[in-house]
């Protein structure tokens, strides 16, 4: 890490930034273009993927300065690669694509001093990115495979998905896998566990099929019982605090629910007595494709009162609003743990509306997935 420059990189970083698409999209094809064998670990469609490695170096970039925060994204990309099959000659080839990158779109900017700077934080990254895999390959599998043993159509558009691993895949509850169908080979999609970890070890999932969704429509659409499924490693921070002592809000837009109930079971399980607010968001009656199952955990949990908030539907006997403009209608939260799960603009408006309400950030917790 005393090799590294990071005022160089994050200054050098700043004339990418502004043409990141184009970057990204020429990195691609220099890094194919040379090595035509590597196109095949990659979908078919390349714009999220692109999008994806402009914010990972971000995060590299930006987090120079704080060794433990680069150690733990690092790690973490290292033990996801995985499941791609990524090797150190992969990583060789990469670096040498990036430089060149960097070099072309740098023009008369870029000098011997960026050229060295890149190339020790590329080598560091890449050593203790194959550290971590190395490692983690030692206790634990690339992906598991997985049996689709139920499959519930809750909506057009929305399936509750089962799904049997053919060995133990361990997680905890709040925590998302990637998932991977026979129909889009190299396509790794995250989706939240719905439940607790349970002695069957069966894993549940609220799956809704987004436009130019692939992996998400073939889930929704065209799995069957009896279909192989690839699971990656379980993944997200937010999990229960068992110790905290404190009462728990769950806000959920949409299938957010999956994580939240996946929470509240495991509240159950250790037997967490506190109270529970599960607010449930969704535009018209119909998208609250799991009250009943709620209502269910409601009956049977005192402590979970579950409150069905719909925006666009003045006939509904319920709550009105969108999730985040009605939190202040409630008593006080600012002693609760918070727990948000939802498309990001609505998470992105949750946790603001809660600052507001004098909630402490560090009590607010959710993770970002892009379907």
């Amino acid at each position: 890490m005393k090799s590294l420059n990071p005022r160089i990189i994050k200054e050098s970083f700043a004339l990418f930034e502004p043409r990141a698409e184009e970057i990204s999209a020429y990195f691609y094809g220099r890094l194919f273009a040379e090595n035509p064998r590597l196109r095949a670990f990659f979908p078919p469609a390349m714009d999220r993927q692109r999008s994806r490695l402009f914010h990972a170096l971000r995060e590299i970039v930006w987090s120079l300065d704080s060794p433990d925060t680069l150690s733990a994204f690092l790690s973490r990309l290292g033990r996801d690669h995985r499941k791609f099959g990524v090797t150190r000659e992969h990583y060789d080839a990469m670096g040498r694509a990036l430089l060149a990158t960097l070099r072309k779109f740098g023009g008369d900017s870029w000098t011997a001093e960026m050229e060295s700077a890149w190339r020790a934080a590329y080598a560091t990254a890449a050593t203790m990115m194959n550290e971590a895999a190395e490692q983690h390959a030692a206790e634990q599998p690339p992906w598991w495979t997985g049996e689709v043993v139920g499959h519930e159509l809750r909506g057009p558009d929305i399936a509750l998905i089962t799904v049997r691993p053919e060995h133990p895949l361990p997680y905890r509850a709040g925590q998302y896998v990637t998932i991977q169908t026979a129909r889009w080979p190299w396509m790794w999609r995250p989706y939240s566990v719905a439940n607790a970890p349970r002695p069957d070890g069966l894993l549940r999932f609220h799956v809704r099929a987004v436009p130019a969704g692939w992996v998400s429509g073939a889930l929704v659409r065209d799995a069957r019982i009896g279909d192989s499924l690839l699971l990656g490693h379980a993944a997200g921070a937010m999990t229960l605090d068992p110790d905290s002592g404190r009462d728990i809000l769950c806000v959920a837009g949409g299938t957010g629910l999956a994580p939240l109930k996946a929470l509240v079971e495991d509240a159950n399980d250790r037997g967490l007595r506190r109270d529970i607010h599960l607010l449930v968001g969704a535009r018209t009656p119909a998208e609250l494709y799991d009250l009943r199952d709620l209502h269910a955990l409601e009956t049977d949990s005192p402590w979970v009162r579950v409150v069905p908030v719909v925006s666009d539907d003045p006939s509904f006997d319920g709550m009105h609003g969108r999730v985040p403009d009605v939190l202040d209608r409630f008593h006080d939260w600012s002693d609760h743990d918070v727990y948000i799960a939802g498309p990001p603009e609505m998470v992105q408006r949750t946790v603001a509306a809660l600052d507001d309400l004098g909630v402490p950030a560090a009590r607010i917790h959710h993770d970002r997935l892009d379907r």
